[in-house]
């Protein structure tokens, strides 16, 4: 990468991490703690306050990426941020579930992730550009790990409102890393035609990659409303959670590093991709038969920790990959509606894990839940075989 690019990268990857922090603070404790707040014995409920944020996000993902093609990616990146901090704030005021799901719902209408995503390619090279996606993925995941290691105690001390709170201070730390640390943005697409959502919606593989990021969210967080129970079924109290998911995710770092950069060199991107999606269905098939062992009988944490750290693995190598593939197939003058569609898919992904996933165990139980993410890896994995080269790095 050229000084430049590094910036640029390390700027807008530090605004991912900021607003990521303030998201995966809560996700560890969300399930544990909302039970606490009048109707948080409903796990329909609570599902539904873990994933509205991504609903709203969904609705408003497309309309931040036509806007950041049209008005600028900061300006829009900014009010995103203002209106994802007073969600915040408002959920730390909260006094009933209902009050949770309005300011999660808040905190969703601040959608930049496809204007954030889109600077960063406007301001990469094609053949760097999934070195910085990465590190966005990265830091993603170091905030992931961060957030698991601090939530427990943190929600003990300041209880869920005060991580709420806290949650809104990040995501003006975020406004000020971009007025004064992201590069200037260059006018992209200058003397070009516009392109059309049309040529979007009408690519195959953008679609099968859009179908992909939905798939891969939902498991995600759908995974989420139920392995903190089965943690401290095994044995493990919520507070030391994070003797498990640190440990999974660093590691995971290292085999992505060892093993993402490598293959897109030698023009296995593509193998990449079906490769991580397989650990995402061996995952789900080992979640299942621990769930449907019962607690106690699966070998108490060990087989936990090692599903999490397969897991990471598939979906770091994923987090990079898959947007890089966008950028580079979507038209380029309509580079932001086109991430903007590929963040709708994610968005809606993660409102269909949380409120699906909330009733599925709701009216399933954990068996239920995870032979319906496992069901759901095996359809993905069969929509993005057919994924056509992009260039050398997808042969």
């Amino acid at each position: 990468m050229t000084p430049s690019e590094r910036r640029s990268a390390v700027s807008l990857a530090s605004i991912f991490a900021l607003r990521m922090l303030g998201l995966f603070l809560v996700l560890p404790v969300f399930a544990l703690e909302a039970r606490r707040y009048p109707g948080g014995d409903d796990a329909a409920l609570v599902g539904l306050a873990m994933g509205i944020y991504g609903l709203t996000q969904a609705c408003l993902q497309m309309p931040f990426g036509l806007a950041s093609d049209r008005f600028g990616r900061k300006r829009v990146i900014v009010a995103g941020l203002l209106v994802f901090a007073f969600g915040s704030f408002v959920a730390a005021l909260a006094d009933s579930l209902t009050g949770l799901v309005a300011g999660r719902a808040l905190q969703g209408a601040g959608a930049v992730s496809a204007a954030v995503t889109a600077l960063l390619a406007d301001q990469t090279r094609e053949i760097v550009r999934t070195k910085a996606m990465a590190l966005v993925g990265g830091s993603i995941g170091l905030m992931f790990a961060l957030a698991l290691v601090v939530a427990p105690a943190l929600s003990g001390w300041i209880g869920l409102s005060g991580l709420f709170a806290f949650t809104g201070l990040l995501a003006l730390a975020g406004v000020a890393a971009v007025v004064w640390w992201v590069p200037a943005e260059q006018p992209h697409g200058a003397g070009q035609p516009r392109g059309r959502l049309a040529d979007v919606l009408a690519h195959r593989d953008l679609l099968r990659l859009n179908a992909g990021v939905f798939a891969l969210h939902t498991v995600q967080l759908a995974m989420w409303v139920a392995v903190p129970a089965m943690m401290v079924q095994a044995g493990l109290p919520k507070e030391h959670h994070w003797w498990i998911y640190l440990p999974a995710v660093l590691a995971s770092f290292g085999v992505m590093g060892g093993a993402l950069f490598p293959l897109e060199r030698r023009g296995h991107l593509r193998a990449v991709l079906l490769g991580s999606i397989g650990l995402v269905i061996v995952v789900q098939a080992g979640l299942l038969a621990l769930a449907w062992a019962g607690p106690g009988a699966g070998g108490g944490l060990w087989p936990l920790g090692l599903l999490l750290f397969v897991f990471f693995c598939g979906f770091n190598a994923l987090e990079a990959s898959q947007p890089s593939l966008v950028s580079r197939m979507a038209p380029a003058p309509l580079r932001g509606a086109a991430l903007g569609l590929y963040n709708t898919l994610q968005s809606l992904g993660l409102f269909a894990g949380g409120a699906v996933g909330g009733a599925l165990v709701h009216g399933a139980g954990p068996v239920g839940l995870f032979a319906a993410t496992l069901a759901l890896a095996l359809g993905w994995l069969a929509l993005t075989w057919g994924l056509r080269p992009v260039g050398r790095t997808l042969h």
